[in-house]
């Protein structure tokens, strides 16, 4: 390839550059309308789901970019007065309700009130001295609790229903000693009486209890304003009765009362108040500078969503469709964590109790949530949830939120196509670490580069770059013939400098 015809091929690539669009990113106005096309297929969904499992009454949701832009229901809140479900009819949520008191734990650890290593004997001097399983044991901590890691035997469904205890019984049984299945910190278990014992914190630290304190920090300024925790005081027409399908007949099930294990299971709300709780969630993505303007920091709420506790790798999981997703499964605080075979991460809880059964799931990269509640004993409304989520994405060919680029990033991108194919005076540039030249050659580097180009032929087009984060990405050059991906890492330096870089032919994409 002669100098001259490079020279011609750099202002190309150059101008090109300038003028790309960002052709990955759904805008706005059409990703809404590719969402809205799948409503139909979605109701179709739901009401097959009820009518095949009998559901007395189910309702779900759909949150799209911090609003409630869809809502479905069948059925009734009470079957002898045939009152319909509505999106304001209130259904207990069960351990829908754990994140709730986790995000309070997280209010009073960001005012400086207490640590997340903080051993619980500390809030509950009861737990001091408790015979563990083993002698080298630590002691166990508020994170223990929050992650399922106390070492606690699973509870369920025995948790259940101890939901109206006092805390002077729960305190009582805790005196006469605790049964470990775990030593704490090295398994996951799922514990209901650890979430009681964080609602017994929430109460010592802020001397309310934590129903108080949750509804006035988080109910209350989120406009929660149907949402409840004893069900006596719930609008009769808004409460909704719960179920068991036996011997091919609904049967009534006894409402439970409002006690210390309410914080590991006892909310009741709707679908409205539900919907802004979800939206609070998702606003914490991305990761930006805007000015704090929530009840508790986006680091908190993106901190809730992390993994913290693995649970298992479900390699033959199916999603409802009969695909086969292999999944990861773990927690967070107060939440649970999947990642699945195309690394799409899934935030969420279920819920159940007699009576009941319900669940929500977000997708903080696609700023998606889907909200199910029904009034069936221990309904699985995840796989519902999974199933409109999978049949979303799919249908609407929704794609991930793509990160900012940020500004070095991009500088040293179009730094690096100035020097594009030939590399000449490479080594004369400022943009590389020290490293670079050591691992890379710089007639290896031109000859590469030059042998790519020549296959792609006449460039057409150079898209925006695809950050993997703040200092690493890829971009694509467009070819007649095929296309040229290009990616690079900088350093932790400042100003970042280019230490890696790789260059390659790719297919282009068929339309």
């Amino acid at each position: 390839m002669k100098k001259n015809k490079l020279s011609s091929l750099l202002l190309l690539i150059l101008f090109l550059a300038c003028a790309a669009n960002n052709s990955f990113a759904q805008t706005a106005t059409k990703r809404l309308t590719d969402i809205e096309a799948t409503f139909q297929v979605l109701d179709k969904i739901f009401k097959a789901y009820a009518e095949k499992n009998y559901f007395p009454g189910f309702t779900f949701g759909l949150v799209v970019d911090g609003k409630l832009i869809y809502t479905s229901s069948v059925g009734y809140t009470d079957l002898n007065k045939k009152i319909q479900v509505t999106t304001q009819s209130d259904f207990r949520i069960a351990s829908m309700t754990k994140s709730f008191t986790a995000m309070a734990i997280l209010k009073l650890r960001d005012e400086g009130k207490l640590k997340l290593d903080d051993p619980v004997y500390l809030y509950i001097s009861e737990m001091k001295g408790q015979s563990n399983l083993t002698s080298d044991a630590p002691a166990i901590t508020i994170r223990n609790l929050l992650t399922h890691s106390a070492g606690f035997p699973e509870d369920n469904p025995w948790g259940d229903r101890q939901l109206a205890v006092t805390d002077e019984a729960m305190i009582s049984m805790i005196k006469k000693g605790i049964s470990f299945s775990n030593a704490p910190g090295i398994a996951y278990e799922y514990s209901n009486m650890g979430f009681a014992m964080l609602g017994y914190i929430i109460k010592k630290v802020s001397g309310q209890t934590y129903e108080k304190y949750i509804t006035a920090n988080i109910l209350i300024p989120l406009e929660m304003t149907h949402t409840y925790w004893n069900y006596k005081v719930v609008p009769a027409n808004q409460l909704t009765h719960g179920y068991r399908w036996l011997n091919d007949q609904w049967i009534e099930q006894p409402l439970l009362g409002d006690g210390a294990y309410g914080a590991m299971g006892g909310m009741i709300t709707t679908m409205d108040d539900f919907s802004k709780y979800v939206a609070f969630h998702l606003s914490a993505w991305p990761a930006r500078n805007d000015a704090e303007t929530g009840i508790i920091k986006r680091s908190s709420l993106r901190e809730m969503h992390h993994l913290w506790n693995l649970n298992q790798l479900a390699a033959d999981y199916k999603y409802p469709s009969g695909r086969v997703c292999p999944i990861l499964l773990g927690y967070g605080y107060g939440l649970n964590y999947t990642r699945d075979c195309e690394n799409r991460v899934i935030i969420g809880h279920s819920g159940g109790l007699p009576g009941f059964g319900s669940n929500w799931r977000m997708l903080p990269d696609y700023g998606i949530g889907v909200i199910s509640f029904s009034n069936l004993t221990y309904a699985s409304a995840s796989t519902f949830n999974m199933q409109v989520i999978d049949t979303l994405i799919t249908l609407a060919k929704l794609q991930p939120t793509p990160l900012p680029v940020s500004n070095i990033l991009n500088q040293r991108k179009n730094e690096l196509i100035k020097l594009l194919p030939n590399w000449d005076n490479a080594t004369a540039s400022s943009i590389f670490a020290e490293n670079f030249f050591m691992d890379y050659f710089p007639d290896a580097l031109s000859k590469e580069a030059i042998a790519i180009f020549k296959n792609a032929g006449k460039i057409v087009k150079v898209n925006d770059l695809i950050p993997t984060n703040n200092l690493r990405g890829s971009f694509i050059i467009e070819g007649e013939k095929t296309n040229i991906e290009i990616s690079f890492t900088l350093t932790p330096e400042n100003p970042a400098l280019i230490q890696e870089y790789h260059i390659k032919l790719v297919e282009k994409e068929t339309k």
